[in-house]
């Protein structure tokens, strides 16, 4: 199959793509995208949300690409990097890793920017290789054929790649509504595949950054890879379609309806999660308040920020001894807060109700 002659995005116009439909499914993602910023916001320390829900993403990210692991392996992952050596494990983490570099870029500028995506591949892939410098790269459908060739020349990868971060961060280039360009901005990202490796990983973290730019959201807590993972098969046939036919409006309007469907059920799905999430906060706030001495706000942030915490968390974050900080969790474990586990000789704790709402949200979400 030939390259696709990829057309720059700042050519485009709102009008040639934009429906009653699309401009209405807009609407109703929006709202709910913004129920869900107003939720988060209601959490002081939102860190909270960013460790915990950064830990799903990555894992559901990381299955699109067939890198597969279990809730406890990369919990455990978390609280036991140097005992726990799990390949899918440990991409995970290097998600997550990506994930707040990016985010920490985007707050400090304000951009999003080609050098900044860059930077969140390098550390997802853990090498500095950069754009596309070599032919030969070209994407196959499960039975091996090559469906979709794209840019091979490192000049014109470079060129479309200046003219996305112009899209991105010029309002002016294309004035439409932030969902309709996050949704526009990965289809040419993916479709310019710059990168050797880890392209749907970092497009995906490339969506919520481009929210959060935006502000829509004012933490990155919106993930739409478990809704990719569940209409996979939708999602790569949208894609291509758009690519074989781009001068087609009614092609790009099932693709924006697509992610904008992606996006409301989404936030719909995390508001759900969140609350979960913040009930069980405040319960286990007020019973430990209420039952031991050694109750702290930094407590309740260290249980809510690992699913699986250990000694050295808690002695870090309290600024404890490794003699009181095991007294206080073996306390919360005859409490019935957390269940303690050892893997060799190192223990870790589960904090129980969280790791409840991570593991159902996965088996409701996924049915």
């Amino acid at each position: 199959m030939a390259p696709s002659l990829l057309k720059p995005l700042t050519r485009m116009r709102p009008g040639d793509i934009e429906s009653s439909a699309v401009l209405k499914k807009t609407a109703t993602a929006s709202r709910k995208l913004a129920e869900l910023k107003g939720l988060v916001a209601s959490i002081p320390n939102q860190d909270i949300l960013i460790n915990t829900l950064a830990l799903q993403e990555a894992k559901d990210s990381s299955a699109i690409e067939n890198i597969v692991t279990t809730h406890d392996e990369l919990f455990r992952s978390d609280a036991l990097p140097d005992i726990l050596t799990q390949p899918g494990a440990k991409e995970v983490r290097h998600y997550v890793h990506a994930l707040r570099v990016g985010y920490a870029l985007v707050k400090k500028t304000n951009l999003l920017t080609a050098n900044h995506i860059v930077k969140i591949q390098v550390a997802l892939e853990g090498n500095d290789a950069g754009f596309r410098k070599l032919p030969g790269t070209a994407l196959k459908n499960s039975a091996g054929d090559v469906v979709y060739t794209p840019p091979q020349d490192p000049a014109a990868i470079v060129k479309l790649m200046r003219d996305l971060e112009s899209f991105i961060n010029d309002d002016a280039a294309f004035d439409a509504d932030p969902l309709i360009k996050m949704a526009l901005i990965h289809h040419q990202f993916e479709s310019i595949h710059p990168f050797y490796d880890g392209n749907g990983r970092t497009g995906r973290i490339v969506n919520v950054l481009y929210l959060v730019q935006k502000g829509l959201l004012d933490t990155p807590v919106l993930y739409l890879s478990r809704h990719i993972v569940r209409t996979k098969s939708d999602y790569y046939r949208l894609l291509q379609a758009v690519r074989e036919q781009a001068d087609a409006p009614e092609v790009w309007q099932e693709w924006l309806l697509y992610m904008l469907g992606a996006v409301e059920n989404t936030a719909q799905q995390t508001i759900g999660t969140v609350a979960d999430i913040k009930a069980a906060l405040l319960d286990y706030k007020h019973r430990i308040r209420a039952a031991f001495k050694f109750y702290s706000q930094d407590l309740i942030n260290n249980l809510f920020s690992h699913p699986y915490t250990k000694i050295e968390f808690v002695e870090n974050d309290l600024k404890v001894s490794r003699l009181t900080a095991t007294k206080y969790l073996d306390a919360l474990v005859d409490g019935g807060f957390v269940q303690k586990l050892k893997v060799g000789r190192s223990n870790y704790y589960i904090n129980v109700a969280l790791n409840a709402i991570l593991t159902r949200a996965e088996m409701v979400e996924g049915a």
